[in-house]
């Protein structure tokens, strides 16, 4: 509490005030509340032993665990996993399925057709109802790396995600992780009491987000100056000459975005026989090793002023590049990337 209040800048008590007058409960309720949740979808939607859920989820102890759902769902987590069973299809044992929802008007159309315009071959594969892609996901306990895949539920205002077995241990953080790809929090009543009238036929429309801030970051270097068609160019040249080969149930995903690791020290010459200019060179390299020191953090949670002055003060990083990274990366609702041609 003492850390996550100097943080966001207030004292440990104004945060609980703030908590309690805007949300109704204390910092610690919440957090439990968004521990359940997570629990709940998880025994909902996988076949994950109790005891794994419990810790995915932020339980050091299975009795703590289990006294929380029948304090708060009147019932212990195996009645819950029964009731969702009778009502659940089985899903093949390589793969586990996730049912998110959103709050509609969704303009699935103009998300996929987005994502699709910019698919790199290998990694992504997008079609009309559906997207999937190879991932690769860092934690304190390694990396491990997977697939998965996303399609829309129009009429239940649902994502139905395949999630393949290797990337089971990180659910809690993919689910995340597409809840910003996909833009599935955005509240569309309150976009449009402001919005509408001047943009009627934007019913509907969310900010894409992204898997890996670094990735992200690397592809909006690519895209400085150049078509959406070039930079895709210049990234699916840089997955093949970096990037990890990994199996998947579909030919057309069979390789990982390169990694940090491998960025920070790829041979310049060989970057240039890819056709990308020294300038951006410079860049990369100086995003991955920032990334890689721990120096800039990529993603929803991080200091957004401060990220910002950090991919500044990097070469090659401007103020469309740095704005266009905290609009898709860092989740920034005031980014303005207003130098885009």
């Amino acid at each position: 509490m003492a850390q996550l209040a100097d943080r966001v800048g207030v004292s440990a008590r104004h945060l609980r005030r703030i908590f309690e007058a805007h949300i109704g409960v204390s910092p610690m309720q919440y957090l439990q509340t968004r521990r359940l949740l997570c629990a709940k979808q998880l025994l909902a939607d996988t076949a994950l032993a109790v005891t794994q859920i419990a810790s995915m989820s932020g339980w050091s102890s299975l009795r703590r665990f289990n006294a929380a759902f029948v304090q708060n769902y009147g019932l212990n987590p195996m009645n819950l996993r029964r009731a969702a069973a009778q009502t659940t299809p089985k899903t093949p044992a390589v793969a586990t399925t996730l049912h998110l929802g959103y709050r509609p008007p969704y303009d699935v159309a103009a998300m996929l057709g987005f994502l699709r315009t910019r698919q790199l071959a290998g990694v992504e594969w997008v079609t009309a109802t559906q997207f999937a892609r190879t991932v690769r996901m860092d934690s304190a306990k390694g990396s491990c790396v997977g697939w998965f895949s996303v399609s829309f539920d129009e009429a239940r205002s649902q994502v139905n995600v395949q999630v393949g077995e290797s990337l089971q241990a990180e659910l809690p953080k993919l689910i995340a992780r597409l809840r910003a790809l996909f833009d599935l929090d955005a509240d569309p009543q309150a976009i449009n009491a402001v919005l509408h009238s001047d943009f009627p036929e934007g019913d509907g429309l969310r900010v894409p987000g992204c898997v890996d801030g670094f990735e992200l970051a690397v592809r909006a270097v690519l895209g400085q100056q150049v078509t959406v068609a070039a930079a895709r160019t210049l990234a699916g040249r840089l997955v093949q000459q970096f990037g990890e080969a990994i199996e998947t149930p579909w030919p057309e995903l069979a390789r990982l975005f390169p990694s940090a690791q491998a960025l920070a020290v790829a041979d310049s010459n060989t970057l240039g026989e890819l056709g990308i200019v020294r300038q951006r060179q410079a860049a990369i390299k100086a995003i991955a090793q920032a990334v890689i020191e721990g120096r800039i953090a990529l993603h929803g949670a991080t200091d957004v002023a401060a990220t910002i002055a950090a991919l500044k003060a990097l070469p090659g990083i401007g103020e469309w590049t740095a704005q266009y990274i905290a609009m898709r990366a860092l989740r920034w609702p005031d980014a303005y990337p207003s130098g885009d041609v």
